[in-house]
């Protein structure tokens, strides 16, 4: 029997002209966030298997691919449980792996520390278009500031790389994880009922403002709860800005909301409006919440129009590393949707700018050795003038051959015969 040629389900395989645009997002990326003082690292595709079943990714950890012990640690006549026969795991994000490589190696980084991760990770997730099974991420972080300087510094970067890669018009949705917890309790609902609140709340891009009140009346909460509760969100229909939708809800929500975090993020958006490099607009949606429960504090994602959904996000989440060491370390994090970036790339035809020139040296088969060595030689004397030059034997059909490179961007052609 044939060996599959397919890739497995949800992973795809990288052709030659969209691996160009990745290389050239992925150093317009490193190149941007290393200006802002990030530096990169890299950690271990697997994580031991306790590390991302803690209750904090969400559904996220209902989508690992799980890896079975080896050799004589593995008994499955004898397992009584999935713990007995799997020990590690495919990392799901960034961020669990970057909180277990701080912990482990914080003695020997600075203070605040600025990170930056590229990396596939991997989900068993249903694909659909611009969401694969295997996908590169690339997170910028900020471990040990505890105060917004660094939600200001990774929405700039973050905003300031979109820019240099084209994108125009886009929005950073923006909202507080203390000022969702606010507005719950302001309505009446009980503290241990929130996170289903917001699995509901989530949902209101897709089924709007009655379907999530027809779902938290299936959910048996109280009317008078729902009412006041999407009260809130009726008044803040049509407002967009941080600075008047933050001052309602102050004014409103009372004692039930923190004023440090009613403070925290007018100040996010006024440091952001006035110091951007890129075209965008900062919008606060009270209807954020972003699926990982390790978010403590401010939490943001990137809309694009052309999309039609996330492009990316991220947030606070000060108790991650203090899982592992004990001693909780203020944490900020921000992720760009790399494969929908490129995805969206491909779609409206981009082409990597300052390409060196590229020529393709094609020669007859059974030419010559002696005169190879002079090709090789003029071959070597134009790269060293920056160009990309190919050097490969004429096919059969060098109409087909030309036409293919052409694809790839070659704009010259030299062929040699044996005369």
């Amino acid at each position: 029997m044939a060996l599959a040629k397919k890739p497995v389900n949800g992973m795809k395989d990288i052709l030659p002209e969209e691996m160009q645009i990745r290389d050239y997002v992925m150093n317009v990326i490193k190149d941007t966030y290393r200006s802002f003082g990030f530096t990169p690292i890299e950690t271990p595709c697997m994580e031991n298997i306790g590390n991302l079943t803690n209750k904090q990714g969400g559904e996220n950890e209902k989508l690992i691919f799980k890896i079975l012990k080896r050799g004589e640690k593995l008994k499955l006549d004898t397992a009584e449980s999935e713990r007995d026969v799997v020990d590690f795991g495919m990392r799901y994000d960034l961020t669990v792996p970057l909180a277990r490589f701080y912990s482990n190696n914080s003695n020997h980084l600075p203070s605040p520390f600025k990170a930056l991760q590229m990396g596939n990770v991997w989900r068993a997730d249903r694909p659909q278009r611009g969401r694969y099974r295997q996908f590169m991420q690339c997170d910028i972080d900020i471990l040990g500031e505890p105060g917004n300087l660094a939600e200001i510094e990774l929405i700039l970067a973050t905003t300031t790389t979109l820019g240099k890669l084209g994108f125009r018009n886009f929005q950073i949705r923006i909202n507080e994880r203390r000022i969702l917890k606010a507005m719950a309790k302001y309505s009446g609902f009980a503290e241990e009922s929130y996170d289903t609140v917001f699995i509901i709340l989530d949902k209101m891009d897709k089924i709007g403002l009655e379907g999530v009140a027809e779902e938290l009346r299936k959910g048996g909460f109280a009317p008078e709860c729902i009412d006041k509760y999407l009260e809130l969100f009726r008044n803040m229909e049509g407002k967009k800005e941080v600075e008047a939708c933050v001052t309602y809800l102050t004014e409103t929500l009372g004692d039930a909301l923190d004023q440090e975090a009613a403070v925290n993020l007018k100040e996010i958006a006024a440091s952001v409006n006035a110091t951007k490099a890129a075209e965008f607009e900062l919008v606060f949606d009270p209807t954020l919440v972003r699926g990982m429960s390790y978010y403590t504090g401010t939490i943001f994602e990137i809309a694009m129009p052309e999309f039609g959904g996330s492009c990316g996000g991220g947030g606070r989440y000060d108790g991650m590393i203090g899982k592992f060491t004990g001693k909780d370390v203020p944490a900020c994090g921000f992720s760009i949707g790399f494969e929908r970036i490129i995805l969206l790339l491909l779609e409206n035809g981009f082409q990597v700018p300052g390409q060196s020139e590229k020529i393709a040296y094609l020669i007859e088969k059974n030419y010559p050795s002696d005169k190879l060595i002079q090709v090789m030689e003029e071959a070597q004397k134009e790269r060293g003038a920056g160009k990309q030059i190919l050097v490969a034997r004429m096919n059969k059909n060098r109409k087909f051959q030309k036409e293919k490179l052409a694809a790839e961007g070659y704009c010259e052609f030299k062929e040699f015969f044996n005369d």
